[in-house]
């Protein structure tokens, strides 16, 4: 249950969808001006204070705005957000980019970890039970500036060449049916704060798996969590 009050929950969508946007703390006044609240700023930045006390927002510098925590980011996900309704022309797209490597297990997991890179615009990931990884979409990275950080940069690509590793993200939320996001604040590593890694698990070809994306936590959520549902879906009606 959401412990928020309506005009909490209107402030946070704002903060959320404006960071997701620009990749830069969110202030008071960027809300008033541009998400029509319909209270002063100094209501906002009260209210704002609140949802800091509650582990939704922080600031990471002493001064300036502030932006959502992997509890908020969750929250919106789960909650908050409004999927979009795929085109018949990203359905078709999607069916076609993996269906010629249906019969074959490793090239079907290679073309859907392609396929996610280019629809997340991250890094896209598929791993089998016996921790074979497939990735794609290494490019996409340079495109945030999240990843300028040269240090953020040689962790992320860090994590992607240990299969290990990767199991023991995907175990920290793991459930079947939903996509899972694990946020690089809750890995304990200052270098991983901004990624983002969301993930679900299919059954392709008589083998447990796991597709994901990675790259920063700023996803395209409302477009890609239905994407991703989708491919689970065409895989698993391949079976």
């Amino acid at each position: 249950m959401i412990n928020l009050q309506p005009r909490q929950i209107q402030i946070l969508r704002a903060v959320i969808s404006e960071f997701i946007e620009t990749a830069q703390p969110v202030g008071s006044d960027t809300i008033d001006k541009k998400y029509n609240i319909g209270v002063s700023p100094a209501t906002i930045r009260n209210e704002m204070v609140q949802l800091s006390k509650q582990d939704y927002l922080y600031k990471p510098h002493s001064s300036g705005g502030r932006m959502p925590t992997p509890k908020a980011l969750r929250l919106y996900v789960n909650e908050l957000m409004r999927e979009e309704e795929l085109s018949v022309a990203d359905e078709v797209s999607a069916k076609e980019k993996i269906w010629n490597s249906r019969n074959e297990l490793s090239d079907l997991l290679q073309q859907t970890s392609s396929a996610l890179a280019s629809r997340a615009k991250a890094i896209g990931l598929a791993i089998t039970e016996e921790s074979q990884v497939y990735h794609s979409g290494y490019a996409n990275l340079l495109e945030m500036p999240e990843f300028y950080d040269i240090e953020v940069m040689k962790r992320t690509l860090s994590i992607i060449e240990q299969a290990r590793l990767l199991n023991e993200i995907f175990s920290k939320a793991e459930s079947y049916d939903k996509i899972q996001i694990v946020y690089g604040k809750e890995l304990g590593e200052k270098e991983l704060e901004p990624v983002g890694i969301m993930f679900i698990s299919v059954n392709a070809l008589g083998h447990h798996c796991r597709l994901g994306v990675l790259g920063s936590k700023r996803f395209n959520y409302s477009y890609l969590v239905p994407m991703m549902k989708y491919f689970k879906s065409l895989i698993e009606q391949i079976v």
